[in-house]
């Protein structure tokens, strides 16, 4: 997680709502640029606890039984919709698939509360979901509700956190507030490795023994960091998902709330000469959350969490490119957008 200095916090006075909320990483995103969260929603009862115990804030539930008339005045929309409907790992079923079609909730939220920014992800493969017919509806519904959207997939890798995730980013601009935005997604190339993040000799660390392993003749230069991507050395069995073998000068896998195999949701990597999966907190620093995130009481929760989840540096890095669209329609507009 980025420190924002107290001059670099522009939404002071901005207020959000935290939909799909999960654990909370769009929350300390915003919070760190000063933007108040006015309501959250999180149908997952043990990620709405991780919420509430971390953020002080108590989600509310299914998000089709929240209503505008109780959703307090607020300025940014924040949302990592559903994306088991629209992920490769997953049956594909877009907007016919329950979660799915909770996209069409949000339009419901966002046509009566009006707000002037919203900020959306989702997985990278919404992009080629049915076509490209799915992220051809997203933006027609919005741009028909009235906003101007921009999308763009990034990966988490090049924003100095040691995981490979690419997801698509949805930034949309109410135009009434926004009458010609500009906005242009950061473009970050930043080195980091997984070894720097990995805790020494944790105690709730998974460690894999098996007979079956093979070693690539791939060989490691660990005297410097690798590419930002992650480096297969081996693998366990037939070398499926969750059964690839990782070193630990390069990048984590993707984290994932699902995945079988006996690395499922983590990955295996070499460490200290023993195989094993990453640790909560070692997941908790890939993902960009603070030292001082109070972790679940079990790795396995923790896993599922944080493959849930946004990286926090993304989404700061994203957010200062929308302070720089908000101060530039502050000095082409004659209305502030703050509240006085």
């Amino acid at each position: 997680m980025l420190q924002i200095t107290s001059a670099q916090q522009f939404l002071k006075n901005w207020r959000f709502i935290d939909l799909f909320a999960g654990i909370g990483g769009f929350h300390y995103a915003l919070k760190s640029f000063g933007a108040e969260c006015v309501l959250a929603s999180e149908i997952d009862k043990k990620a709405a606890k991780q919420y509430y115990t971390n953020h002080g804030l108590l989600p509310e539930g299914d998000i089709t039984e929240l209503q505008a008339e109780n959703i307090p005045k607020y300025d940014i929309l924040c949302a990592g919709f559903p994306c088991q409907a629209f992920s490769i790992s997953g049956k594909q079923g877009g907007f016919g698939d329950p979660r799915g079609s909770l996209f069409f909730e949000l339009i419901r939220i966002i046509q009566d509360t009006k707000p002037k920014i919203l900020f959306l992800e989702n997985v990278k493969n919404i992009n080629r979901h049915n076509g490209g017919e799915t992220i051809k509806t997203i933006q027609k519904e919005l741009e028909n509700i009235g906003y101007t959207i921009f999308i763009e997939t990034l990966n988490t890798s090049n924003f100095g956190l040691p995981q490979n995730r690419e997801r698509t980013y949805f930034i949309a601009f109410n135009n009434s507030d926004f009458p010609n935005p500009q906005f242009t997604f950061p473009k970050m190339n930043l080195s980091s490795s997984l070894k720097k993040i990995l805790e020494g000799n944790p105690k709730n660390a998974k460690y894999i023994e098996r007979e079956d392993i093979t070693y690539s003749d791939k060989i490691i230069d660990e005297s410097k960091e690798t590419s930002n991507r992650p480096l297969q050395i081996g693998k366990i069995s037939k070398g499926r998902q969750g059964e690839r073998i990782y070193h630990i000068s390069g990048h984590a896998i993707t984290l994932s709330a699902a995945g079988g195999g006996i690395g499922a949701k983590t990955g295996i990597y070499l460490v200290n000469d023993k195989l094993r999966k990453l640790t909560g907190r070692e997941c908790a620093r890939i993902q960009g959350f603070p030292e001082s995130y109070v972790l679940p009481k079990t790795e396995l929760e923790a896993h599922k969490q944080f493959g849930n989840s946004v990286s926090v540096d993304v989404i700061q890095y994203i957010l200062t490119e929308i302070g720089n669209t908000v101060k530039s329609n502050e000095r082409t507009s004659t209305t502030r957008l703050e509240y006085s």
